[in-house]
């Protein structure tokens, strides 16, 4: 049994037998509850710790654990319709509303029931996960002298450092902001380049996080559209010219969601065209450790052929570790990279020193790029598996292109289907996908199905997931 539900029915237990315990009388102890219930005592700590979350027990240390006092009823909560009007008052002047939208991101986060395969998730499987590198990474971080002091505003400049170094080009540790992850990363950006009410150019289709953050900020997303050499340049120049636009945010690499990488050709053009508009280019290198095994060598960051501030580079390891690995940088040059601190400074102060400090002992053990090696050949296989799968059992999805990065796959669904049918489908069928409407800032031009191999357990749950995408897809394309 996994240890979260050895927990959860732990926890059922405890509470429907709290009513024999008088207020403050004494729990059994830890032992006598492991030889009762036959769990193990990580597992009585972490119920007795959600009960005591609860306000149902206390906890004493080195005493036990003891029934708490009844809670008194909450009051009646107050009318909070006022909230309206003062929210909405800034719509009124003419600005752009800030419109915090969280839905296309929690497509990403949210835990589907138990039994519902996920093809809707944006991070790594626990068994691709390095979870022993990073616990161990942990553990020889917390031994380190001042882990638990204050660190450096920009981050440890040995971890800097080592960002600057994978970063290539001209970058140097000076130019290296170190973030809580890429999503807080691109938002510091954004805010530094743009101020509310302004145009911001986005590929189109593109991450729903950087619409969702644009939009929370005031800004109005323009899209570019992309295709299988990455944004259409002709377009991005004439995007610039209508709307005079001061930032431009791609994907250079495995475009998310279409996997695409831009091209040789239309790289140095992006570049000359953001110069001559006097604006910059952020540049979400988001998945460059998420290569495939056969994906032969990549393009650098377009950071690395930047002379002029024009780039604001972001990375995270993130993506290639953990959900709760949230370390980023922002790398820049210039007036932007002091404003970009700044913000930061006032926002959060630093990101914790600890977990700083784990992630400089997690890249600098063996079991780093050993990880990334396994991830690359895994990723390959999973990517192969889900495509054959696709092939064989709904041909009627097209997939433009199969990425040789990243965690996922693009389809094209037959036109006019309904996107939020068939994902509802899906999930009555027991899998879950994302539909293609949140990646589109303006009109979608054709129905679409983003579907993500890292995030389950193997090639047999990838193939089991298509066998339920199909039930669906009868149920809804018939």
């Amino acid at each position: 049994m996994h240890e979260s539900s050895s927990v959860a029915e732990l926890v059922k237990s405890l509470k429907g037998e709290l009513d024999r315990y008088p207020e403050h009388g004494k729990l059994p102890s830890s032992r006598a509850m492991v030889e009762r219930f036959k769990v193990s005592p990580v597992t009585v700590s972490r119920a007795l710790a959600q009960l005591a979350s609860e306000g149902l027990v206390v906890t004493r240390p080195g005493a036990g654990a003891f029934r708490a006092e009844p809670r008194t009823r909450p009051p009646e909560p107050g009318d909070t319709s006022w909230q309206e009007v003062a929210l909405s008052v800034e719509g009124a002047t003419g600005a752009v509303p800030r419109t915090v939208d969280a839905s296309g991101v929690l497509v990403c986060l949210a835990a589907p029931a138990p039994g519902v395969i996920e093809f809707n998730s944006g991070y790594l499987h626990a068994s691709l996960q390095p979870e022993q590198a990073m616990a161990a990474a942990l553990a020889r971080a917390g031994r380190r002298p001042g882990a638990w002091g204050r660190p450096p505003t920009d981050g440890l400049p040995e971890l800097r450092e080592w960002f600057a170094r994978g970063i290539g080009g001209m970058i140097t540790t000076a130019e290296v902001l170190v973030t809580a992850g890429a999503q807080s990363a691109l938002t510091t950006a954004l805010r530094a380049v743009a101020p509310p009410g302004a145009p911001v150019l986005v590929e189109s289709p593109t991450y729903p996080g950087m619409l969702a953050i644009a939009r929370a900020a005031g800004l109005r997303p323009v899209p570019v559209p992309v295709d299988r050499d990455g944004v259409r340049t002709e377009l991005l120049e004439a995007a610039f010219k209508a709307t005079g636009a001061r930032a431009f945010i791609c994907q250079p690499l495995f475009q998310n969601p279409t996997g695409a990488v831009l091209s040789a050709e239309r790289r140095p053009e992006v570049l000359r065209i953001a110069r001559e508009a006097g604006a910059f280019v952020i540049e979400d290198d988001y998945v460059r450790r998420l290569a495939h095994e056969d994906a032969g060598p990549l393009p650098r960051p377009l950071a690395t052929d930047d002379h002029d501030g024009t780039v604001i580079h972001v990375c995270s390891l993130t993506k290639a570790t953990s959900p709760s690995l949230r370390i980023g940088v922002l790398a820049a040059r210039g007036p932007v990279l002091e404003r970009m601190r700044a913000i930061q400074i006032v926002d959060s102060f630093f990101v914790p020193r600890p977990l700083q400090e784990a992630t400089l002992e997690l890249v600098g053990s063996p079991a780093w790029n050993r990880h990334l090696r396994q991830l690359a050949a895994e990723l390959r296989k999973r990517r192969d598996t889900l495509t054959t799968a696709l092939a064989r059992h709904l041909p009627e999805l097209s997939l433009p292109h199969i990425p040789s990065g990243g965690y996922h796959l693009w389809l094209r669904l037959p036109d006019g289907t309904d996107e939020t049918a068939l994902t509802s489908a899906a999930l009555r069928a027991g899998v879950a996908v994302t539909p293609g409407r949140p990646y589109f800032s303006a009109e979608s031009p054709a129905p679409h199905l983003r579907v993500c191999f890292a995030g389950v357990s193997g090639p047999g749950e990838i193939t089991e997931g298509v066998r339920r995408l199909r039930t669906a897809c009868d149920e809804v394309l018939r």
